[in-house]
């Protein structure tokens, strides 16, 4: 019989926001055990998993790295493995590291009201007890994308490649390859695989909006050199946090003159062969979708080189040498990449009950953008849409320290969303509220969150950081009890 290894508070994943969960605990509550429990076998996530070429930030580093623990690097949008030496650095210097149990999938966890207990289960047949269950997992699988059955996809001779999974011995030097695709990852492969191929094209059904900033932030540089290390960290980070809110708010509330600006500045970098209209002018408002980041506007180089062109068209169906599109043209290929998106999936796809009572994601309401109502002891943790994910990443960490010692100070054993509170939150929408495929493929898994506080999940880091830092946490709708009596 397998014996149950115990802990205070249990994470999952150690990626970038699993490693900057498990730095707070130790900072904020140095006296509480905890594991983090890794299904792959490195540290990392995304920025280990993801290795394609051109891998990069779509966010600056003073704002996705940790608040405590400076971004060195003088890139502001900094290269995947760039990020990945990070996170592993700040594991390594905080300590994080010898509590990671490498290999450890979660698939199960049930909550016993009774034991005011998580029991979770693994994969390979561990099992851990905890209090606080804290899913830094993500939302998107790491099994496998998005993947499009593109008719006669049998029957291309070349080679078909997913981003997610690049394979580290395909060589495209030389080669014709087509990108399908027109988000970050696909503005991120095109300027990246021009450098060696032959030539690349960007085919796109629809496109995105696309903000070319420099890569280098000048601003922050000369902060970093006069000022001491934490102090320009902080004021760099600061001026970032504003100003990207600042420009959030403008294109969201002016969203015709938003556009037309951002297909000014498109316009200023395009080659003459290549028009604005259709390749660049998207059927939504901008932050309708995320926006594409290209740093030193590197695909806009690549396209007025020759090395790469982009074409707006609908795919009829692979053939042997390629794609054959709706409007009657071909593109010749050796290499067909398909960044057709990502595969979203609730808690890392882990099975939750509560008193034996299943939990179906789908129908969770999301308090604050991280617990849910009905179910004790368990945050999720999500970042920001129109931000760094780990604004709103750690923000959370920070509220899950202060439940957990809010807990013990009052002799709780519990803390629990008040479900029916949520039925007068208005009408619910997906917890991620963007109105991009890959989200709208998964809406129906996802948990909802409401029009109103706290069931709503604001995309605004200057009011969450007021809300989760100072607060009441007895706010009327968090119910609090000295023995577990949730009801699911």
């Amino acid at each position: 019989m397998t014996v149950a290894e115990h802990v205070d508070v249990l994470i999952v994943g150690a990626g970038l926001s699993g490693v900057g969960a498990a730095c707070r605990l130790r900072e904020r509550l140095p006296g509480k055990s905890f594991a983090v429990l890794e299904a792959r076998d490195a540290i990392g996530g995304t920025w280990d998993l993801f290795r394609y070429p051109g891998i990069r930030s779509d966010s600056d580093m003073f704002t996705l790295g940790y608040p405590f623990r400076p971004w060195k690097d003088p890139k502001a949008i900094a290269d995947g493995p760039s990020i990945l030496a990070y996170i592993r650095e700040t594991a390594a210097a905080f300590g994080v590291t010898e509590h990671i149990r490498f290999g450890h999938r979660v698939v199960r966890a049930s909550w016993s009201s009774p034991d005011a207990l998580w029991t979770v289960s693994t994969a390979h047949g561990a099992t851990f007890t905890c209090r606080f269950l804290y899913l830094c997992s993500g939302y998107y699988s790491y099994e496998s994308g998005h993947v499009v059955d593109f008719p006669g996809r049998a029957e291309f001779r070349g080679e078909v490649v997913h981003p997610q999974h690049w394979p580290a011995s395909l060589d495209y030097a030389g080669r014709r390859v087509v990108v399908i695709g027109s988000g970050a990852t696909a503005v991120t492969l095109v300027p990246a695989l021009a450098s060696r191929a032959s030539h690349v094209t960007m085919l796109q059904r629809s496109p995105s909006y696309i903000v070319a900033r420099p890569g280098h932030d000048s601003l922050a540089d000369r902060i970093r050199a006069v000022l001491p290390e934490k102090l320009a960290h902080r004021l760099v980070r600061g001026k970032n946090v504003v100003t990207g809110m600042l420009y959030f708010q403008l294109m969201r509330r002016l969203p015709g003159r938003a556009a037309e600006a951002l297909r000014k500045r498109v316009a200023a970098q395009l080659p003459a062969s290549i028009p604005v209209d259709p390749h660049f002018v998207p059927s939504y408002d901008p932050w309708d979708q995320r926006l594409c980041l290209v740093p030193d506007a590197d695909l806009f180089r690549a396209l007025r080189s020759g090395k790469a062109d982009i074409v707006t068209d609908r795919i009829s169906r692979f053939t042997p040498s390629g794609v054959a599109l709706e409007s009657g043209r071909s593109l010749e290929a050796d290499i067909i990449v398909t960044a057709t998106g990502l595969r979203l999936v609730a808690f890392g796809g882990i099975s939750l009950s509560v008193d034996g009572r299943a939990v179906s994601p789908g129908e969770l309401r999301a308090y604050k953008g991280m617990m849910f109502g009905g179910v004790p002891n368990l945050a999720w943790c999500v970042g920001y849409t129109n931000s760094s994910w780990t604004l709103r990443a750690d923000l959370t960490s920070q509220y899950v320290c202060r439940l957990v010692a809010y807990l013990d100070r009052r002799g709780f054993a519990s803390c629990t969303p008040d479900v029916a509170s949520a039925s007068t939150a208005g009408t619910p929408r997906p917890i991620v509220d963007l109105a991009a495929g890959y989200i709208k493929r998964a809406a129906a898994g996802l948990p909802k969150q409401g029009g109103r506080r706290p069931w709503m999940m604001r995309q605004n880091y200057l009011l969450d950081l007021a809300d989760m830092r100072f607060n009441r946490l007895d706010d009327g709708v968090m119910r609090f009890d000295a023995v577990g009596a949730a009801q699911p």
